[in-house]
Order: C-alpha cells, then structure tokens, then sequence
C-alpha cells in the first residue's frame, strides 16, 4: 500500500526553517503515518532532517514551480499568506490544503493574516485554525555531531543592508572580545567573504579567524552551538543561537525582534533594539539600528560570558 504524502512548503532562509521548527513537528505528530516532504533549499536539507519531523527534503526556492510530488494527501503553505503560494500547491492537486485564508486564491479556508506578528506563532495558530496542535517553545535542536567548542562568533551579515549593523564597529566588538581573551572566528556566506575580511582584518585577527564562506548550513550550526557567544543582527545565525540555547547579542532594527527575535523568557539571548527606525530610501542600515553602540554590545557580551545556558536537546521521533 502506498504511504500517504504530506508535503510543506517553506522554500526561505534559514531563519524561516528554524521559525518554522514548531509547526514542522506539530504536523509529524498530527500525521504520523505520512511521510513529511519539505520543500526548501536544500543546502537546509541537514537541519530540517535534524528537526526529527521531516523525512524527505524537495528541493524549492521561493515561488518557483515546485517539481512534485504530484497529488499529495495533504498540503501545507506554511511560505506566505498567498495567492502565488496558494497556487504553487493547489497546482500539485492536493486533497487537502492547510493554508491561511486567501480570497485572490481562491481559498476560504483557514484563518486571516496579521500583519506584525511573531513568525513563531504565526504558524502554530494558523495549523491550531486547522486542528493540529503545536507547541511555539518546541524550537530546540539536538547539537550537530561535531562542534567547534569554545570561541566566540562575529557575525556581521545580513540579508538586507537596512539589517546590517556597520562593518567598523563589528570590528571593534571582535577586537574588544579577543582582548578580552576570547577565540573570535568571524562567520557568513560566500557572499559575505569580503565583509567578514574587513572586519577581521579591522580587529587584528588571524586570517584563519575568516570562516565566511567556508562553511556550508551543517557546518555553520556546529560553529554555533559550540560557541560561548554569538553576536550578530537579525539574520539566520540568531536562529541557530536560540535552536541551539547558545548565548548571544542580538542587533535589531528595522524589524522588531517582537516578530523576528527569539523566545521571551530567554535569558541566554540579549536583544539590543531602540525601535523602529525610518526608510529614507537608500537602502542604508537602518538609522535606529546604527543608534545602537560598541559599548552597548560589550556591556551586554561581558555579562553574558561569564555563563551559558543550554536547553536539554529534544526527544523526537525518528524520521522515516
């Protein structure tokens, strides 16, 4: 007898998969006789297989069309509140779709958006609209099978430049951590080489201290939850700190960390945000977020430094 597909869509970044962790295990549980296919890039397929709720990743990126499985039982668009998600699924003729309510899709079914909510819960009450429990807290990550213990991670990307905290005074945070005595190593993707370069170079560390661009996502999360400290913007890492219990400084701004941040009642985790800030239009940081200083973040590191707190890693089932 042929096993019963249920197919999610959440073809974004890394932050959006670990956002999306909670949902992802409410629906194993709610069908624990399906197989659970993730759409998502699949330089993601390590962690999302790590969540213990998937078993298959279906490589996708953004609104592309998705390559299959065609007539899947059931169909989750927990990527967007629609149409072009919406579509991107009913077009794989699914027998059920769990999705917000879409009118230009099409689909009446399911619960309204709202603007400015937190990404964690946004998701487990649209699948609660559709009668499967989940759990927002349920984030944690069991620790990757090789860490790198011990140091303290820069990491001065972001996706947007408006989320991107200048690039000197990353510099001097990751100097004044090293004089300090910690072992700093400076993050980021291929993209984001040069960057991780210039602040490392700024800070006087050693060119081996640069992993930009040398790690792929498995990688980059043992860095992580090996870490002492992490410190970065609004950007995927951020994620992996709270998947992980890894302490870290977080830079907020324009987005507030009451939709993108981490869990409250995190002690481990230091958000820095003074409020919104104003587009002017030329993509520049964020003016809010530049408001934010070096002092700030090295108060908020030093006190973080002295101790870590590590969640228990989950029990999850095992993925078939």
């Amino acid at each position: 007898m042929a096993v019963a597909v249920l197919l999610v869509l959440r073809a974004l970044g890394l932050g959006d998969l670990l956002t999306g962790v909670p949902a992802l295990r409410g629906l194993r549980r709610a069908y624990p006789d399906h197989r659970l296919l993730l759409a998502t890039p699949p330089e993601l397929a390590g962690l999302a297989l790590a969540t213990g709720a998937v078993d298959q990743v279906v490589p996708a990126r953004g609104l592309a069309p998705l390559t299959g499985p065609a007539g899947p039982d059931v169909a989750v668009n927990l990527h967007g509140r629609g149409p072009e998600s919406h579509r991107l699924l009913r077009a794989l003729r699914p027998r059920r779709l769990v999705a917000f309510r879409s009118a230009e899709a099409g689909h009446a079914e399911g619960p309204a958006w709202r603007p400015g909510e937190y990404e964690v819960a946004r998701w487990c009450r649209m699948l609660a609209a559709h009668g499967i429990p989940s759990d927002p807290a349920d984030l944690a990550l069991p620790p990757p099978p090789t860490t790198r213990p011990g140091h303290v991670v820069v990491h001065p990307g972001a996706a947007h430049p408006r989320r991107r905290w200048p690039a000197e005074r990353f510099a001097a945070v990751a100097r004044g951590l090293a004089e300090a005595g910690g072992d700093v190593v400076v993050t980021g993707s291929a993209a984001e080489e040069e960057l991780a370069g210039r602040v490392a170079g700024a800070a006087d560390l050693p060119a081996d201290a640069v992993l930009a661009g040398r790690t792929d996502a498995g990688e980059l999360a043992g860095i992580v939850a090996g870490a002492r400290l992490v410190v970065c913007g609004d950007t995927g890492v951020a994620h992996l700190a709270s998947a992980f219990g890894t302490p870290s400084v977080l830079l907020f701004g324009p987005v507030s960390p009451a939709e993108w941040g981490p869990p409250p009642g995190r002690p481990a985790h230091v958000v820095l945000w003074h409020g919104p800030g104003t587009d002017d239009g030329t993509g520049a940081v964020d003016p809010a977020l530049r408001t934010i200083t070096v002092a700030e973040v090295l108060e908020a590191a030093a006190g973080l430094l002295g101790g870590r707190t590590q969640p228990a890693a989950p029990s999850m089932p095992t993925a078939r």
